[in-house]
This record gives structure tokens, sequence and C-alpha cells, in this order.
């Protein structure tokens, strides 16, 4: 035996595989051209989010979660697609045979091809860190984005690869594993997209939950964009962790050492015990659950108004998008008694198109806590408002007392409307994101024309 054959001996069966893997899915061009249209894709957002950012459209932070959010769902898909087509592929086009004449295990196989599917994440995250250089405000915002959209985004992608991997092991065709891995991807991503109103409540706390692409999301963004701490927020992290768990146990523990060359052979078979549960019985007690979760209450008798005046600076103000108006206001209480604790939350209303409006973009204080007031006391606020869109908008801002019991409630009060008048700043080159939005791409091009002229010089010669 020569020295040769003797280090491919020894060489791990998984690296065999994944190398080889490697090979075609780079030098063939598939994963790098993925990764020139995500260049571009991440490109054109950083573009949209920076002249947003610099319109104050958008806060900073905000900014940065929204370039992970985008970075870690492309990487989940990426790699959950290429996992997909790695042993059903391999099936349709009649080369699964060869591989399993391999001289190893099964499970090192499928590990090989599950790290070749993971190849293009660290591509993808080394080009969205170039980017978050670029869009974060202050170093400290960027290392805490590059390691929550690192540790978080590998979670994720690592798992849903995974789960690609495990239905290409099950599935007859590559067209069925490519489908199902689709559908269940869309699955998780579209309560994702609802709105807030819409994840609210039980079933909608529930659903973040359970959702490990949503527990992910709202993880990432409490963290970075609101300030809060890991131990606040670190029951976020179950619902990722044990789907990581859950597709690891029964990927590599269950359905690799049975790969074979039909689909059905490695497929899990149900516990007997669940064969002969009752499902109608099982369904009818879960909606009876859920029915006696939402049981509401009526309200409580509402209490007597309070003698409370709100009064703001200013009536009318005209800007630009990207301008910040400084305003003022004064609560004043006239009552025979101290009064309770009361909030003052601000409130802003498109009288032009009649469209919703979301304070939160255009405040960064969108409530200020007031202290109990005696008799003839007041309080001053001071507010920031961002300039977001174009248009017509009133300003106003409301005073809510807590009420005196535990069974009553309140009257707040409005104050004057200031009207503000937005015409529109657009910026050629925000935050000098440009280059690099126009560069990566360019530069990823050039890597992989150069990869195609030397793969060619090699068949010539």
């Amino acid at each position: 035996m020569t020295q040769t054959t003797q280090s491919e001996s020894r060489t791990p069966g998984w690296w065999i595989v994944a190398k080889k893997e490697l090979a075609d899915m780079w030098m063939g061009g598939r994963a790098m051209i993925l990764m020139i249209l995500f260049s571009v894709l991440l490109g054109i957002v950083s573009f949209l989010l920076a002249t947003n950012s610099e319109m104050k459209l958008l806060p900073p932070l905000e900014m940065l979660f929204m370039t992970i959010q985008n970075t870690i769902a492309v990487g989940l898909f990426v790699g959950m697609l290429i996992g997909a087509d790695s042993i059903s592929g391999e099936r349709e086009r009649a080369s699964l045979e060869g591989l399993l004449l391999v001289p190893t295990s099964r499970r090192q196989i499928v590990a090989g091809k599950f790290i070749a599917a993971l190849s293009p994440w660290p591509v993808a995250l080394l080009l969205a860190t170039v980017h978050l250089s670029i869009l974060a405000p202050n170093p400290a915002a960027f290392k805490l984005a590059l390691l929550l959209g690192g540790a978080m985004g590998s979670l994720l992608v690592i798992s849903f690869t995974g789960f690609g991997v495990l239905l290409s092991l099950w599935s007859d065709s590559n067209r069925t594993s490519l489908f199902v891995s689709l559908f269940i991807s869309i699955m998780f991503l579209i309560p994702t997209q609802f709105p807030g109103t819409a994840q609210t409540g039980f079933m909608g706390q529930l659903v973040k939950r359970i959702n490990p692409m949503e527990s992910v999301n709202h993880f990432v963004e409490k963290l970075l964009v609101n300030n809060r701490t890991f131990a606040e927020m670190a029951s976020w992290t179950a619902a990722p962790i044990l789907f990581a768990i859950i597709v690891f146990v029964v990927l590599f523990g269950h359905s690799a050492p049975r790969l074979a060359l039909e689909a059905k052979k490695a497929r899990p078979s149900l516990p007997s015990w669940v064969k002969k549960l009752n499902w109608k019985r099982v369904g009818g007690t879960a909606v009876l659950l859920v029915a006696l979760l939402f049981t509401t209450f009526a309200p409580a008798n509402a209490q007597a108004n309070e003698q409370l005046q709100i009064t703001i600076d200013q009536a009318y103000r005209e800007v630009k998008t990207g301008d910040s108006t400084e305003v003022q206001t004064v609560v004043h209480y006239d009552g025979t008694e101290m009064s309770t604790p009361m909030v003052v939350a601000l409130n802003i209303v498109n009288i032009g198109a009649g469209e919703p409006v979301d304070p939160e973009d255009w405040a960064p204080e969108r409530s200020q806590d007031v202290e109990p007031l005696m008799p003839g006391e007041t309080a001053v606020q001071h507010w920031t408002i961002n300039a977001i869109l174009e248009g017509d908008y009133m300003i106003y801002l409301t005073v809510i007392p807590m009420p005196r019991g535990a069974g009553g409630t309140s009257q707040p009060v409005s104050s004057p409307g200031i009207h503000l008048v937005v015409s529109l700043y657009s910026p050629l080159n925000p935050g000098g994101v440009l280059p690099v939005a126009l560069g990566l791409p360019v530069g990823l091009l050039a890597i992989f024309g150069w990869q195609k002229v030397q793969l060619q010089k090699r068949k010539e010669g």
C-alpha cells in the first residue's frame, strides 16, 4: 500500500464526502452564484436602510436588526434547500449507490453532506459583517449585532439545514424534498410577517414562542434594539434550541444510520402508543382548553374624571424628512387631593392621506411617567419628534391617570395638536454605504470569473 493510499485511508469518511460536495458546490459555481445574488440583495437593502436612517426614518439599531434578520433568512433558506437536494438528488441521479460503497459509515456520509450544505452560511455572514460595520452607529452596537447574528443565526441555519437533509433522506424524489422544505420554511416565515396587533394575546405569544424563526427574531430585536438583558429574554431561546436538538437526534440518531437506496427504509415509524391515541378526543380537549384560556370578563366601572390639563408649546411646524423637532408639554393638576401616578403618551395621525402611523418610528420615547402631583402642581415633559415620511400630520399627547382602585378606571385628557408638515429630502450616498453595496457584488463576480477562467485553462491543458 502506498503512502498516499494510507493517508487517504486515515482521512475521516465525513471529510471525504464533504470535500467532494464542497468542490461541486463552489467550483461548479452553484454556491458562488447564490452568494453573488445575496450580495446584490444585501447591497440594495443596506442602501435603503441607510437612506431611511439618515433621514431618521429608521433608528440605527433597528437598521442593524433588519440586516441580521435578512441575512439569517437567506442563510436559512439556502442551507435548507441545499440540504433537501443532498440525498434525494443523489437517488434521482443514480449516484447514491456508489456513495454507499465508500468505506465509511452511513452516518459519516450524511454528516459530510450536512457540512457541505452549511458552507454558504459563513460566507453570507461575512458579507453581512461588512455591511454591519458600515451601518453600525458605534463599535459596541456592531459587536453586539455581530454576536447575536452569528450565534442565533448559526443555531437557526444549522437546525433548518439539518431538517432539509432529513427531508431529503425521507423523500423518494428530489422534487418532493424541495417542495416540502420550501413549504415548511414558508410556514415558519409567515407568522414573522404578521402585524404587531396580530402577535398580541395568548395565541399570538404562543405562536411567537414555539416558532424558532420568530423566537430568534424577537430575542435579537429586544436585546439589540430595546436594550433588554439576556436574563429577561433567555426563555425565548428555548424554541430554537429544542428544535435543533430534535432535528439532530432524529437525523443522526435515527435516520442517518438507515441511509439506503429506498427512502422508506430511513423513515421513522410511529410508536404503538401514538397510533392508539384517539385523536378526535385529543383535538376536542385542546379546543376546550384554548376556549377556557380566552374567557374574558366585563370591564369595571369608570372613575370620575380628574381635574387635569395638558398644554403644548407649539401649534405648527414645517420640516424636511430627517429633521428632528423638540416639543415640550406641561401637565397641570387642579384636584382637591394628591393625584395618582400618570402616563403621558404621544400619538401621531396622518391627516393628509389618512394612513396609519406607527409612533415608535417617529419618537424614541412613546410615553413618559409622571409622579403624583399635589393640587396646583405641574410637571414638564420634553419630546423629540423625528420626521419620517413626507405629508401632513397632527401630533398630540394624552395624559392618562392611574385608576385609584383595582376595580376602577380613569379619564384620559388630550393636548392641543401640533400640525406638522413634512417635505421630502433624499441623500445620494447615505452613511457611505454605496461603495460597499456596489463593490461586494462586483468583487464576487470578479472572483467567479477568475474561477471559471482557471477551470477552462485546466481543461485545455
